[in-house]
């Protein structure tokens, strides 16, 4: 189930995992996150919430999304595989940054300015769609990008920070 794609989101969610495994689901996929250190890959958890708390309880269990990522980081070669051209993904990488030193919130029209600097102008609106689509990012009705379930389930904030200040310097 945690391989399924509902909708364009990845993963199952607690509740349908503690229907077919029943309430012990917990324990489960901790023992498939250990088998799955050999493939390294992990069973990802994301809450609804931004912060999850360090014992969460049943009930924020059950709205919570599982699925499976990589547990390491990609080689330079790798996101051809995915279907991600190297010039995509640094425009993603960039709008998490950006996002990110803006506390969290930017309207779009500030990052169609940053990327038609780093790339193509007709390419921007397109790759800003699929963040959207893709769960990277989310857009309100004011045109206010914010950071998705995706980018906190699958980018590591900290260290993506971390390297471009190191490029910086």
């Amino acid at each position: 189930m945690l391989f399924f794609r509902r909708h364009s989101k990845p993963g199952v969610k607690g509740w349908e995992l503690r229907k077919a495994l029943g309430g012990d689901y917990p324990k489960v996929l901790k023992v498939l996150d250990d088998y799955l250190k050999t493939l390294d890959l992990q069973v990802k958890t994301v809450f609804e919430e931004d912060k999850p708390t360090e014992h969460p309880t049943p009930e924020q269990l059950d709205r919570a999304r599982f699925y499976v990522t990589l547990r390491g980081g990609l080689t330079p070669k790798e996101p051809k595989m995915i279907g991600w051209r190297i010039d995509d993904l640094a425009g993603l990488a960039v709008t998490i940054a950006y996002i990110i030193s803006k506390k969290g919130k930017v309207p779009r029209k500030e990052v169609e300015e940053l990327l038609r600097d780093k790339l193509p102008g007709w390419k921007v609106d397109i790759n800003i769609d699929r963040y959207v689509r893709y769960g990277y990012l989310t857009q309100d009705e004011n045109e206010q990008l914010y950071l998705d379930w995706r980018t906190r389930a699958e980018v590591d904030q900290k260290a993506l920070i971390d390297a471009i200040l190191r490029t910086e310097t």
